[in-house]
């Protein structure tokens, strides 16, 4: 989502005729887009943040914002921790950031002329207000890229209150976007070459319940996905973070007639136990989670399934993180991303005197991140030798002799060869070798999609 929302931002820059840097030396605008899920991230984004004042040496005119979870839950009090901050966005309005970053900017150019005291003068921004329809300003992409995959935001907000989590608070309640915006935003990516889409929301299989009616027994959700299905040159369509309570019938029905639903959910469990779970106010019990993975295993053989697990829940017991332990070894997730319960204030659970300290939540941590790894590295391994279809997407991070790809299932395959003619294209590509969570493998050429 942050990643998406910053290429929103971005766009409205270069059309207001500034060019993005990688370079932080070289920006006259400095933005950094935060996450409030864990402390961790926070703390990141503060020292980022605290080391880049030290621009203002060379370029006194720099500006300096926030923008994201962080700064909608913090406001004016980060101008308190971080002195060279100009500017605190919230993260329903985005589509503000450029009006003030650019404000600020020439105010301090023309002052600068007439006397480089001046030029730090000026008033702060701080705009965490809601904002009615903020989630329709999340529509507009970078003209430059080439990247054949391209996330598409259908919602804002959340109306589950997980004890544990901040967003609801920092991005609202639910509020979707209208089908026939977000089809022609895809309309629009494929007429760009973009191959796949991942649709998301922060509940996104909830899209639109509160707001868009049933047709036929199926969910607005269902809708959306048979709609951006029908669209010519999308050839594969993601979507995250799904929910338990959302995923009913007619959604794991639709994995039965719309191939381009790809073969992979990324599925939060966050904890095994039941006791755990009511506690988290997740309102389901872990057989009715296994039971709906099953359900969509049934319909789609080859699903792939990846999760988020919560280790250290406050009052966790060793028996109720072994319900944990089991219920992910049945299932043999593909990946799971396993944190360290972090306190999140203004949330219920961390006024909890149950704490679990952390030399326990690191242990558990490490105990589950041992079994994701041994599950991976059996799984993985056993793809050596099949041939898999894969969309390539460009040069990989680690070595841009070779290029990135992706099965359906999510899974990432190094190959070699032209970019100009591989980039871009699905093929299919025997797999000759794997490193645990990486495979690599040969591409096989007549197999090419134009």
């Amino acid at each position: 989502m942050n990643e998406r929302d910053s290429e929103q931002v971005a766009r409205m820059f270069t059309e207001g005729g500034y060019t993005v840097t990688k370079d932080e030396f070289d920006a006259d605008a400095i933005l950094v887009n935060t996450c409030s899920v864990r402390d961790q991230a926070e703390q990141k984004a503060l020292g980022k943040m605290g080391h880049m004042g030290a621009h203002r040496q060379r370029k006194p005119h720099v500006v300096y914002g926030f923008m994201g979870c962080m700064a909608q839950s913090r406001g004016s009090e980060l101008f308190q921790n971080v002195p060279h901050l100009d500017v605190v966005v919230g993260t329903q309005k985005y589509h503000k950031v450029f009006e003030y970053v650019d404000g600020i900017l020439k105010s301090r150019l023309e002052r600068r002329m007439d006397d480089l005291k001046l030029t730090y003068k000026g008033d702060n921004i701080c705009d965490i207000e809601e904002e009615k329809d903020s989630q329709n300003t999340i529509k507009d992409h970078v003209n430059t890229t080439t990247d054949p995959t391209a996330f598409v935001s259908i919602m804002q907000g959340c109306n589950m209150k997980c004890s544990y989590c901040i967003v609801p608070d920092t991005r609202g309640r639910e509020r979707g976007r209208p089908i026939a915006d977000i089809v022609k935003e895809c309309e629009t990516l494929a007429e760009r070459g973009v191959k796949e889409v991942t649709l998301l929301g922060q509940i996104v299989n909830l899209y639109g319940r509160t707001e868009f009616p049933k047709v036929d027994g199926k969910s607005p959700f269902v809708q959306l996905l048979e709609a951006v299905h029908e669209i010519d040159g999308i050839k594969r369509i993601r979507f995250t973070s799904p929910h338990p309570i959302g995923f009913r019938d007619d959604l794991i029905a639709a994995y039965g007639y719309l191939p381009k639903l790809c073969s992979h959910i990324h599925f939060p469990m966050q904890s095994g136990s039941d006791r755990v779970l009511k506690q988290m106010r997740r309102p389901y019990k872990n057989a009715k989670f296994i039971d709906i993975i099953e359900k969509i295993k049934a319909v789609r053989p080859d699903m792939s399934v990846t999760t988020d697990v919560i280790v250290g829940f406050p009052s966790e017991t060793d028996e109720e993180f072994q319900e944990t332990y089991d219920t992910m070894k049945h299932l043999a997730f593909d990946n799971a991303f396993v944190y360290r319960y972090s306190e999140r204030r203004n949330t219920p659970a961390a006024e909890r005197l149950d704490q679990i300290p952390e030399p326990i939540k690191e242990k558990r941590n490490q105990i589950l991140l041992a079994l994701v790894d041994e599950v991976a590295q059996r799984t993985n391994h056993a793809l050596v030798g099949t041939i898999q279809e894969v969309l390539c997407t460009g040069p990989s991070k680690n070595n841009p002799d070779t290029l990135n790809s992706r099965t359906g299932q999510n899974k990432i395959v190094i190959v070699e060869g032209n970019a100009d003619r591989l980039v871009g294209k699905i093929f299919k590509t025997k797999i000759d070798a794997c490193t645990g969570f990486t495979l690599y493998g040969t591409p096989i050429i007549d197999s090419i999609e134009d």
